[in-house]
């Protein structure tokens, strides 16, 4: 299996051990990446004030076996997009923060579908297994949370992370199980190949993720998510607040839809709680 390795960062890694003729061709690379992966060796060799020769013993000494492999290795790291190799300022400040979570819930909000969300619940209302699927940091603890929200109603599902483990039991659903499956990009290999399993054994399988992504394409019914990212890398992705709003969403309508069942597991939930760990009765149910 072959492995992208960034050469930005090896150019910068191993800056300080380059000769004085190499250190100047990587800085003239660092200046402008893009403009570098673009130019001949002998245009390189010219504007950096060395030889042809230089520029490739330079590719060399940072892992390349020539100056063809050094473009292409450039070309890779700038197609991840330009805000992560500039320096983008941040010129909203902590309070830009809470304004995107705000904005982005707002236009979540609206874009959800009242049909979509009305078959949703009835599927996992009259399933007999649910399992929640999801990978990466946001995506794996939404999956934790749509377990931590269903079990509390009295509803069968289990939540799991693992790309092995997440195959598995895709193979081993039956047609009255439900797959949710949970990706702010939809891209995810192991969480797609998954759900194909899943929906090849008769399971039903919903998305939360980006309405026209490939896991979205493999799915029953997709609960749309708008994912609204900003040049500022530095910041967390504000789309996972989308994603917990739209479980916080599912939970309620599942509780309404079950009310009386739901009614039941939060009393005995409350009770053992309370008895456990005392306090007045607003305390939040086991957060």
């Amino acid at each position: 299996m072959a492995f992208s390795i960034d050469i930005i960062s090896c150019i910068t890694d191993r800056f300080v051990e380059l000769t004085a003729t190499e250190k100047r061709i990587a800085q003239f690379i660092l200046d402008d990446v893009q403009f570098a992966s673009t130019l001949p060796i002998a245009e390189m060799a010219h504007l950096t004030g060395t030889s042809q020769a230089s520029v490739t013993r330079f590719a060399r000494a940072i892992g390349c076996k020539d100056v063809r492999e050094l473009k292409v290795k450039l070309a890779q790291s700038l197609a991840v997009g330009q805000r992560f190799i500039l320096d983008v300022p941040d010129l909203d400040g902590v309070q830009g923060i809470y304004e995107t979570i705000i904005n982005v819930l707002d236009i979540n909000r609206r874009a959800l579908n009242p049909d979509s969300l009305k078959k949703v619940v009835g599927w996992l209302s009259n399933a007999r297994q649910i399992l929640a699927i999801g990978m990466g940091g946001g995506s794996t603890i939404c999956a934790q949370e749509v377990q931590y929200r269903l079990f509390r109603l009295g509803l069968p599902v289990v939540s799991q992370s693992d790309g092995l483990l997440v195959r598995m039991m895709c193979s081993a659903v039956a047609p009255n199980d439900v797959v949710l499956a949970l990706s702010l990009g939809g891209y995810t290999p192991e969480i797609i190949e998954s759900v194909a399993i899943a929906r090849q054994y008769g399971a039903k399988v919903i998305a939360i993720t980006t309405q026209d992504s490939p896991l979205g394409a493999n799915a029953d019914i997709v609960l749309p998510l708008i994912v609204r990212e900003n040049d500022y890398i530095f910041k967390p992705s504000t789309s996972r607040y989308a994603m917990l709003a739209m479980i916080d969403v599912l939970a309620t309508e599942l509780a309404m839809a079950n009310k009386t069942q739901a009614k039941d597991r939060l009393r005995r939930i409350k009770l053992a709680l309370d008895g456990h760990r005392g306090g007045v009765d607003r305390q939040p149910l086991g957060d």
